[in-house]
């Protein structure tokens, strides 16, 4: 009960601190309100933005491994010709993966192009990508169809002129007709659209399919050099669900050795890659802006901790009559420090409450301006409010401990 009694006093005193010197108090816990709203603002910035690239990379697939002849990162001290010599991953890689792989629930081998054009009749689309992999594409990769059907597995064997499309396409095609079982030319041939991607919106890794027209290996095979440089044939592998990402990755470092017949000791000549690489260089720069949020806000909070602390001082020199006369009507001196503990504690929540305020207009405003989802989760308000109560407990220990320290006669007389 005294504690609550404490709390309750604190708060009076607090309000009535603020309203009597209206501008001191304002422009004291202006600095807490400025440090809180940057180190929120960064936290949520960052927040949102780590979910938004980790959307990105899931689409590529958690349990996923991409065989390529790059690596998505460099080590320090690897001589970028050992790179420039590596084999690209062939067809026949991919024929006896298949073969003996164990551990995988679908492979493929694909390659991509870019700024191609496709037509129908008097209308074209410029800028698509084309990817042409094998049948096993809808098991290494996360898409779903809004309108027709996948590559049968006689399509894909037999190379046969017909293609998927994205949405975006297929809207400037057919301006809202069906595309399916129409023909449309691209790379100087004719071919059958069997489906349509659903519309997914450009992501931050540009993995979108919205304006890619997926087309069978084999039927690439007949105008494009699949092994060519210029298109990045890779082999995509994606585990069972069962098998860890270690164990998929093991197994196929093994048989990718043995395929290419490296000797023991003798270094890879191929890149495993996956997302967890990715993830993992996002987290390190997304710390890194963690820290500069850290240290520009917390320049903030410091000034305004000293400026709660002199708010402190002042009210203890005003309030010295009435700590004595409760001192000599039997108060504790752990009551006289908290009563101003808690008082430094309420003026830091009204700061930190404000900059929490700001931070959450400031994301209302950003989802109607530009279309974007703020995340303003709980952990991140929890913090401005702990942040808050540390700031207090600081600032006021010094200024309550000395007002409890007060002998009671002369705090009277004064």
């Amino acid at each position: 009960m005294i504690i609550f009694r404490l709390i309750g006093e604190s708060f009076r005193f607090a309000f009535d601190a603020l309203r009597q010197n209206k501008l001191r108090t304002m422009l004291s816990l202006l600095a807490i309100t400025i440090g809180i709203f940057t180190i929120i603002a960064v936290f949520s910035a960052v927040d949102t933005f780590r979910n938004k690239l980790q959307a990105s990379v899931d689409k590529l697939g958690s349990n996923t491994i991409y065989v390529q002849k790059w690596p998505w990162s460099f080590s320090d001290n690897y001589p970028w010709w050992k790179y420039m010599n590596r084999p690209q991953p062939s067809q026949r890689d991919f024929t006896a993966l298949r073969e003996r792989m164990e551990n995988a629930q679908g492979i493929t081998f694909e390659i991509s192009t870019n700024d191609r054009t496709i037509k129908y009749r008097s209308s074209s689309v410029e800028g698509i990508s084309i990817w042409a992999a094998s049948q096993d594409f809808n098991k290494t990769w996360n898409f779903e169809l809004q309108d027709g059907r996948y590559f049968t597995e006689n399509e894909s064997n037999n190379g046969s002129p017909v293609c998927i499309m994205g949405a975006d396409i297929a809207e400037g095609l057919f301006n809202g007709d069906s595309p399916i079982g129409k023909q449309v030319q691209i790379l100087g041939r004719r071919l059958t659209v069997v489906g349509v991607f659903k519309k997914e919106g450009e992501d931050m890794l540009g993995t979108s399919l919205d304006k890619n027209v997926n087309v069978p290996i084999n039927f690439a095979k007949g105008v494009l050099d699949v092994q060519s440089d210029r298109y990045g044939p890779q082999i995509t592998v994606r585990g069972t669900d069962q098998v860890s990402l270690e164990e998929v990755e093991s197994e196929l470092r093994g048989l990718m050795r043995s395929i290419h017949r490296l000797k023991p000791g003798e270094e890879d000549d191929f890149a495993l890659n996956k997302t967890t690489i990715i993830s993992n260089q996002l987290d390190t720069m997304f710390n890194m802006v963690n820290i500069a949020g850290w240290v520009i806000g917390g320049f903030s909070i410091l000034v305004g901790g000293f400026s709660i602390a002199n708010i402190m001082f002042v009210s203890v020199k005003e309030r010295t009559n009435i700590i004595g006369i409760q001192k000599s009507l039997g108060a504790k001196n752990y009551f006289i420090l908290l009563q101003f503990i808690f008082e430094s504690i309420t003026l830091c929540l009204m700061g930190g409450v404000l900059g929490l305020v700001l931070v959450y207009l400031g994301t209302l405003i950003l989802e109607q301006a530009a279309d974007v989802k703020v995340v303003l989760d709980l952990a991140n308000i929890n913090l401005g409010v702990w942040i808050s109560v540390v700031i207090g407990t600081i600032s006021g220990f010094w200024p309550a401990y000395s007002a409890s320290r007060l002998d009671p006669v002369e705090a009277i007389r004064s």
